[in-house]
C-alpha cells in the first residue's frame, strides 16, 4: 500500500491511542486526525481530550456525541434480539465498536484522509470489529494497526514509550487495568484478572456496589416497553439515553450487573474479563419476562435460536452485513406486540420478577386456570397424545418384536 499522508485515528485518549499519535508521525510521517465518539464513557474520560490529542501531535480532533444514536440504532436492536454472548456477556464493548468505526470513517472521508488507524492489539476482538466496519464503509482506505507492526510487545513497553515522548497517561506499570466504558457497560481486563484463578479485586468495580454493601431493603423498579423497546421507568417516559442512565444508577445501587467471564475470543484464544452492566441487566431481564406473555411458543423458541446467532454476529464485528439487517427485520416484526410493564425486585445483586402485564398478553385465565372452563376440552388431550406418541409406540413395538 502507498504511504498515507493523512490518517484518521480512532482515538480514546487511553494508553494505546495516545502512544499511536507520535508513533504514526515518527514512522509514517503523516498528519493524524483524532476521532473520538462519545458513546457514554463519561465526562471524566472526555475532559481535556481535544487538548491532549493536539498537544500529542494530532492536527485535528473530532469529538462526536453519539449517545442517543448508540441507544436507538445499536443497543435497542441488540436488546430486541435477546443477544447474550456465551450466556453471560451483554456485549457492551462489542456493540459500540461499529458505531465508533462508522464515525471514524465519516470524519476520514470529510477531512480528506487517505488512511485509517486504530489502537487495537493483534490479540483482541476489537481489531476485527473496526476493520470489518472499514471494509464495509470505506474499503478503499488502507489500514494501519500499530500493534501489529511496532516492537512494543507489552503495555509496560507502551508506557515507557509514552513517557519518553512526554505523553500524559492515567495508568502505571504497577497497576494496569484495561477498561472500556460506555453508556451500556464497563469492562475490566489485564493485571490480576489475567489469571482466571485470581478472584476479581474489589478495586476494579466502578459502576456497581458490592452486594454486601448494597441496601438491606429490597428495591423495586417497573420498566415499560413499547414494541420491544424500553420507554419508561416507574411510569415516567424517558429518552433512551436518560432511561439507560436511570437504570444504571438503580441497578448499580443494588449491586446488579456484575459478571466474571472466561470467554472465547473470535481470534481463537480464551480471555478473562469482568463486566458491569447494571441497567442493561435489568432491561434484558424485564424484556424476557414480557416476551413470555406476548410471544407464542414457536416464535419465542425460534427467537432463542436466532439470539445466539445475533450475539455471535455482534461479538464478531459483523454489524454492517445483510445478515444483521435481515435478522433485525425479523426481530422488529416479532416485537410488534411486545408492549407492557414488568416490575423487578432488586436485592444485593439479585433480580427477581414481581409482576408482568401486557395488553397483548397471550396468557388466558380461562384456559390456564385449574378451574375447568368452557374454552378447553380436556378430552382433546387423548387424541393429541395418541398422535404425538404414534412414532414412539411404533418403534417400541418393533424393538419388542426383535427382542423375542
Amino acid at each position: 500500500m502507498s504511504t498515507p499522508k493523512k490518517v484518521a485515528l480512532a482515538y480514546s485518549g487511553g494508553l494505546d491511542t495516545s502512544v499511536i499519535i507520535p508513533w504514526l508521525k515518527e514512522n509514517y510521517g503523516c498528519d493524524v486526525v483524532a476521532v473520538c465518539g462519545d458513546v457514554g464513557q463519561g465526562g471524566e474520560e472526555l475532559e481535556g481530550l481535544r487538548e491532549k490529542a493536539l498537544a500529542t501531535g494530532a492536527v485535528e480532533c473530532h469529538i462526536a456525541d453519539m449517545r442517543e444514536e448508540f441507544v436507538q440504532d445499536y443497543i435497542w436492536p441488540m436488546v430486541r434480539s435477546g443477544a447474550v454472548y456465551e450466556h453471560k456477556y451483554l456485549l457492551g464493548t462489542s456493540i459500540a465498536r461499529p458505531l465508533i468505526a462508522k464515525k471514524q470513517v465519516e470524519v476520514a472521508l470529510a477531512t480528506g484522509c487517505d488512511g485509517l488507524a486504530h489502537g487495537c492489539t493483534g490479540k483482541g476482538n476489537d481489531q476485527v470489529r473496526f476493520e470489518l466496519t472499514y471494509k464495509a464503509l470505506a474499503p478503499h482506505l488502507p489500514v494501519i494497526a500499530p500493534w501489529r507492526e511496532w516492537d512494543l510487545t507489552s503495555r509496560e513497553a507502551a508506557i515507557a514509550y509514552a513517557e519518553a515522548h512526554k505523553v500524559p497517561l492515567q495508568v502505571s506499570a504497577t497497576k494496569i487495568y484495561s477498561r472500556d466504558r460506555n453508556l451500556w457497560h464497563i469492562s475490566h481486563e489485564g493485571g490480576a484478572l489475567e489469571d482466571p484463578a485470581n478472584a476479581a479485586p474489589d478495586e476494579i468495580w466502578m459502576l456497581t456496589k458490592s452486594p454486601a454493601q448494597a441496601p438491606d431493603t429490597p428495591g423495586r423498579v417497573t420498566i415499560g416497553f413499547e414494541r420491544g423497546n424500553a420507554v419508561s421507568v416507574d411510569g415516567k417516559r424517558l429518552s433512551g439515553l436518560a432511561l439507560v442512565e436511570k437504570l444504571n444508577a438503580i441497578g448499580g445501587e443494588h449491586g446488579i450487573g456484575r459478571i466474571d467471564l472466561v470467554e472465547n475470543r473470535f481470534v481463537g484464544m480464551k480471555s478473562r474479563g469482568c463486566y458491569e452492566t447494571p441497567g442493561g441487566t435489568l432491561i434484558v431481564a424485564a424484556l424476557r419476562e414480557l416476551e413470555a406473555l406476548t410471544l407464542d411458543r414457536a416464535t419465542l423458541h425460534y427467537k432463542q435460536k436466532l439470539s445466539i446467532d445475533y450475539a455471535d454476529l455482534v461479538y464478531n464485528g459483523l454489524w454492517f452485513t445483510p445478515l444483521r439487517e435481515s435478522l433485525d427485520a425479523f426481530f422488529t416484526k416479532m416485537s410488534e406486540l411486545t408492549t407492557g410493564d414488568v416490575t423487578l425486585e432488586l436485592y444485593k445483586g439479585n433480580v427477581n420478577v414481581v409482576s408482568r402485564k401486557s395488553p397483548y398478553s397471550l396468557y388466558d385465565d380461562d384456559i390456564a386456570s385449574f378451574t375447568m372452563g368452557a374454552s378447553y376440552d380436556q378430552k382433546d388431550a387423548f387424541g393429541f397424545i395418541n398422535c404425538t406418541g404414534l412414532p414412539i409406540k411404533v418403534r417400541a413395538g418393533m424393538l419388542a418384536r426383535h427382542a423375542k
